[in-house]
């Protein structure tokens, strides 16, 4: 069952993590395309550099409680209306290492950020939604790794299938409401994903004690490799291209595929046996290569 009223785009709109890649990519176009857009950071001297190009912009930290609250209420302030209609739930990192060597901490830090600091966001968003009456678009970015899971992104892995979860909730018990959930599943994207990802793994992992020593060197040779490390890696735009669709639309799909492998991999998951996808996803991931 679908309510019959389609939902008006938002005109407003809170986009996380635009410090660098997606979510600066997002707000610049955006905000250029007339949408007024409040970007958030999560370190304080990201600021400037994103008010020099005329966004406005709060800092708001996903690991922190009080922050995203403070945070969601300067954007509030922010906004031409004093209301927000729409909510991009991009901030997020990745945590690279075998599943057996991530501590409780390690996994504990990657759900901080990528799930429970989003989904309080979005749980106030929907507050603020309700408060004012209002219809509005939440729209999450995930990833290919949200269901087809790849060797030596464990927390990542389960991070994106939280989040997909959640967000597939979510738009069940908002069915009769005017708000509507999506979700945007990227695959490989030029942005600074990896760099962050190598000084995670530093922090989390010791690949001297670790099983998966060997695994661990191609893995990081790949995390410092300059420019695209995967095949058909597409920049930035083509998620902003994918989050205007879910944006503008009347009727937004449930979820938005962005690149080749989002694509094959979807396929693929509906049509081969466990054994074989497993196959496909390992030469996919080269072992850590890739």
């Amino acid at each position: 069952m679908r309510r019959s009223d389609p939902v008006l785009p938002p005109d407003s709109v809170l986009i996380t993590g635009c410090s660098s890649g997606i979510g600066r990519h997002a707000a610049l176009a955006l905000s250029q395309m007339g949408y007024d857009v409040i970007a958030s950071v999560r370190k304080a001297e990201d600021i400037t550099a994103l008010q020099q190009e005329g966004i406005k912009c709060v800092q708001l930290d996903l690991d922190d409680s009080a922050s995203i609250d403070t945070g969601l209420q300067v954007a509030i302030d922010l906004s031409e209306t004093g209301q927000l209609r729409g909510l991009f739930n991009n901030g997020a990192f990745g945590l690279p290492g075998a599943v057996e060597d991530l501590s409780r901490d390690a996994l504990r830090a990657q759900f901080e950020t990528n799930v429970f600091g989003t989904q309080a966001l979005t749980n106030r968003f929907i507050a603020h939604l309700r408060e004012h009456g209002k219809g509005g678009r939440i729209v999450y970015n995930s990833s290919v790794l949200g269901f087809a899971a790849m060797a030596y992104r464990g927390a990542y892995n389960a991070s994106k299938f939280a989040l997909e979860g959640l967000a597939d909730t979510l738009r069940l018990e908002l069915w009769n409401t005017p708000i509507d959930v999506v979700l945007i599943e990227p695959g490989p994207i030029t942005s600074r994903f990896r760099e962050n990802a190598y000084a995670a793994f530093r922090r989390w992992i010791d690949p001297a004690q670790s099983a998966h020593h060997a695994q661990y060197e191609a893995m990081i040779q790949r995390l410092k490799k300059e420019g695209p490390a995967a095949p058909f890696t597409l920049g930035p735009e083509a998620v902003t291209r994918a989050l205007l669709r879910s944006l503008e639309s009347r009727r937004p799909r449930a979820r938005y595929p962005v690149t080749l492998p989002t694509h094959l991999f979807a396929w693929l998951k509906r049509l081969l046996p466990t054994a074989l996808l497993d196959r496909a996803l390992l030469e996919a991931g080269g072992n850590g290569r890739r």
